[in-house]
Formats: C-alpha cells, structure tokens, sequence
C-alpha cells in the first residue's frame, strides 16, 4: 500500500508542486489511510521531492507576475496549509517590489493617468484591494505620492 501511495504522490508531484498539506489531502480523497499517508509525505520530504519552501517561491513568483499583492497571497498560501513563518519570508523577499507591482497592476488595467473623479480613484481602489494590496499603498498610488 505504500507504493501505492507513494506513486499516486509522485504523479501529483510530477504535474506541479504541492504543500504537505494538498499532498495529504489529495491521497485521503483518493482513499488512502491517513497514517500511511503522514508517512509516505514525510519521505518524500525528507527526499526532496516535496518542499512548502520550493512550493512557497514558485507561487510567490508566480501569483505576483499576475498582479496579485501580498495580502491576497498569504490568504491563497495560507489556504493550502503552508507554514506562517516561510509565507513571511517569502513576501518579505518581494518587499521592494510590491510597490512597483502595484503601480504597473493599476496602470495595466486602468492606464497610465491618475484620476481625478472620486466615483474613479474608489472603483481603482476596490481593484486593488481585491488583487490584494494593502490600502496605505493603494492611497499612496492613487495620490500620486510614490
């Protein structure tokens, strides 16, 4: 059984990476014991073939090339069960860049010119909000400070 699982897991693996959390989930949807399932996903872990630290990077990487901000981010990382501690380290990492990534976040969806109607600068802030940047940043973007 083992096997079994251990091969379910790497086909998973093998499609993308995982947090230890999805791995688990996945095998207990697919029918297997949860004891058995600890066992194989730690090693895996111990192998390298599964990291939240590798899974953290890409998704961080990935989610802030779509425009997403670190509120939102944390949120979805969060969600798969990833450790609170490595989710800090990764967006800290990005701390620089969240500012630029919400500027050129705004200005894709938006344009370049900042507006002067209020019913505007809301509608541009909710945007923002939803992509998940936090609302310091988003007024100091709209007022043109940075």
């Amino acid at each position: 059984m083992p096997l079994t699982i251990r091969n379910s897991a790497l086909d998973l693996l093998a499609s993308r990476e995982h947090t230890k959390f999805e791995l688990q989930r996945k095998l207990i949807a697919k029918g297997f014991e949860a004891r058995e399932i600890a066992t194989v996903v730690q090693e895996l872990e111990k192998q390298g073939l599964q990291s939240d630290k590798r899974f953290v990077e890409s998704y961080v990487t990935m989610r802030s090339k779509r425009g997403f901000g670190p509120i939102r981010i944390k949120a979805e990382l969060c969600e798969r069960g990833v450790d609170q501690e490595l989710i800090e380290q990764f967006l800290s990492d990005y701390k620089s860049t969240w500012v630029e990534l919400a500027k050129s976040t705004r200005s894709k969806k938006f344009g370049y010119e900042i507006p002067g109607d209020i019913r505007e600068q809301a509608k541009q802030m909710r945007y923002l909000y939803y992509k998940g940047f936090d609302a310091d940043l988003v007024r100091k973007i709209l007022n043109s400070k940075l």
